[in-house]
């Protein structure tokens, strides 16, 4: 699985059932790109979504994560190769949870 810094474009809580969660990107380029969300998390003192093409490849995206006041998500790109950093080591340390836990 290779992990990659978005591309274009609350509280750490779990997806129940991420099978069943995509998010749509609008890329720089005009067009869109449907991911699987693999989990919504908290690094830094942000939230981050992390997510996967739906096209079978293994690569993993992040973008920073918000919600407004309504509570409609909203993604954004993250910006420095430190905030990146941060986003991993906490991804990988998720995941190395849930496979302790499995």
């Amino acid at each position: 699985m290779s992990k990659k810094k978005s591309t274009a474009a609350n509280t750490d809580h779990d997806i129940l059932d991420p099978q069943e969660m995509f998010l749509t990107v609008d890329l720089d380029d005009g067009g869109t790109e449907t991911f699987q969300i693999l989990k919504i998390f908290e690094a830094g003192g942000r939230d981050y979504i992390a997510v996967c093409p739906t096209d079978g490849s293994e690569d993993v995206y992040f973008y920073r994560y918000s919600e407004d006041a309504a509570g409609n998500p909203a993604v954004d790109n993250i910006e420095t190769d430190e905030e990146f950093e941060i986003a991993i080591d906490m991804f990988d340390q998720l995941l190395d949870e849930d496979e302790f836990d499995a």
